[in-house]
């Protein structure tokens, strides 16, 4: 189920999962939080009239009514804050306060950047580039929007400076991969949806059996899966395809294929990032970087099979994205080469985990260069399911 359709304007407590007969309750994104600081800052600074909760619409077009839990008055700026609330899906996060301080400007420009606790980027291939503040990009977008919001409710037509403060953030990013990522001195601003949805794996693959059960059910012989939001919205993009008829896996690819078999699929396509789907070529089934990684490792060895030499290999060891890995494919003429040697393992991967019970096929795609490639039959077998969803 949609877990925020219970009402229009909702808080953390309104938000929840159910899975085996138990309520798992959703939370916030760190970006929902900025923005609702941001909001609240701004309206505040602008004349208008302080409260206890503030209305944010999320990317999906949810609206949440965050509480506002601290607020500072200056002679030239506001500041405001909102605790991260992970709901059940308590992460390095949880419970801390995210700032955000905001000014005018009088270039008319409205700007988001970061300051103490909040991460710098020193390395490429991230969402933003080289020395801006670690605030992803739809984190930003909802800031903005937040603020462009307050300006045309309060007749301001200035600039405005809203500056994302995390005071707990630099000791907090220790527990984070941001270090290992080159995000230095604080944690990243995140968020794709505003909503954090629980995050527990027995609950997630729980949830995956039931879709799964569902569609079968409901007659599909054949089943597209995706990991995420990027699939989901890959999906969309695919001539015919609706991708409301997907079952999402998140990091579960293996436990996903073993159920779908259980069930007696017929088929089974698997549509996702590069950045989860490498892993499969190294046989890793479930993509969690808890578990392993390995991304730059797979495109190293495989750009040496399509026949990169060794200074091309080391490069890719250096890179911290498969995008940023890409690039340097790209440049080298041997993306097409490598990435036919990576759909070959993964293919072999696929096969190998269902056997003889179920047709297995992948998609891969970049969010920079979209489709990469897919296995063998895969174009046929998506031909197959939009048949089938077209019924």
């Amino acid at each position: 189920m949609d877990p925020i359709e219970e009402a229009e304007n909702m808080t953390a407590g309104d938000m929840y999962v159910v899975v085996d007969k138990k309520k798992l309750r959703c939370g916030y994104t760190t970006g929902s939080c900025a923005a609702a600081a941001s909001k609240m800052a701004a309206i505040i600074l602008l004349g208008g009239k302080e409260k206890e909760k503030v209305d944010i619409v999320t990317p999906k077009g949810k609206v949440l009514s965050i509480k506002i839990e601290d607020v500072k008055i200056f002679n030239d700026r506001v500041a405001c804050a909102v605790r991260k609330d992970g709901g059940d899906d308590v992460d390095a996060t949880h419970g801390t306060l995210i700032y955000s301080t905001v000014s005018k400007r009088f270039d008319g420009k409205i700007v988001v950047d970061g300051g103490e606790g909040v991460g710098r980027v020193t390395k490429k291939g991230l969402d933003q580039p080289v020395g801006n503040a670690a605030i992803n990009s739809i984190p930003r977008s909802m800031i903005k929007e937040a603020l462009e919001d307050v300006c045309e409710t309060l007749n301001y037509a200035g600039g405005l400076l809203a500056l994302i403060t995390v005071p707990e953030g630099f000791a907090i990013s220790k527990r984070t991969f941001n270090p290992r990522l080159g995000i230095v001195d604080g944690i990243s601003i995140l968020g794709t949806t505003g909503i954090v949805e629980p995050m527990s794996e027995t609950a997630l693959v729980g949830t995956i059996k039931t879709e799964l059960n569902m569609r079968k059910a409901a007659g599909d012989e054949n089943i597209l899966v995706v990991p995420g939001n990027y699939g989901k919205d890959f999906c969309k993009e695919m001539e015919g395809q609706n991708e409301d008829r997907s079952v999402k896996c998140s990091n579960f690819i293996g436990e996903t294929m073993d159920h779908a078999a259980s069930l007696g699929f017929k088929g089974f396509l698997l549509v996702g990032n590069l950045g989860k789907m490498v892993k499969l070529a190294g046989g890793i089934m479930n993509t969690h970087s808890k578990w392993a990684d390995c991304r730059m490792e797979i495109m190293s060895a495989n750009s040496l099979l399509a026949g990169a030499d060794s200074s091309v290999a080391k490069r890719i060891m250096s890179c911290i994205s498969t995008d940023d890995a890409l690039d340097i494919l790209y440049d080298a003429g041997l993306m097409e080469a490598t990435m036919l040697k990576i759909m070959e393992k993964i293919a072999f991967h696929l096969n190998y985990r269902s056997g003889d019970s179920m047709q297995a096929e992948c998609i891969v795609f970049s969010s920079k260069y979209g489709k990469l490639g897919g296995t063998p039959g895969a174009e046929e077998l998506l031909k197959n399911i939009k048949g089938q969803v077209s019924q």
